[in-house]
């Protein structure tokens, strides 16, 4: 069984730093690709970053977080990060850490492709 479980979120000033973990089980790591998606009230889910868990390491983020967060993995603990710095009242949101058992699910140049898996989310408020 698919597990993914996030940690890491709470309340932060603008301009302040988190970082989010995901801790996962049951699949086969080093084949999948993983992602952040975020969402807020109203709002439909949208990706974040994402990384291929291979070797390479391949990431990609949008342009509103590019320079600001940085999606990690550790292959050996099985963990994905998501170091956000210079953190700002519009990154306010749920963040779900998701997984695809397939490492092109994230593409350097398209993006977030589908994925399928996810977590209960961890909630990020940033005050202003």
């Amino acid at each position: 069984e698919v597990q993914l479980v996030e940690s890491g979120g709470g309340l932060v000033q603008a301009g302040g730093s988190l970082t989010l973990s995901c801790a996962t089980s049951g699949f086969n790591f080093d084949e999948s690709a993983m992602a952040w998606f975020r969402q807020t009230p109203g709002k439909e889910r949208e990706g974040v970053a994402c990384i291929k868990n291979n070797r390479i390491g391949v990431t990609y983020h949008v342009d509103a977080v590019k320079g600001r967060f940085t999606i990690s993995s550790d292959n050996a603990k099985k963990k994905v990060y998501l170091q956000m710095n210079g953190l700002r009242p519009e990154d306010t949101a749920v963040y779900y850490c998701a997984m695809q058992p397939f490492n092109y699910a994230c593409d350097p140049a398209v993006g977030l492709i589908h994925y399928d898996y996810f977590g209960q989310g961890t909630r990020v408020t940033v005050s202003s």
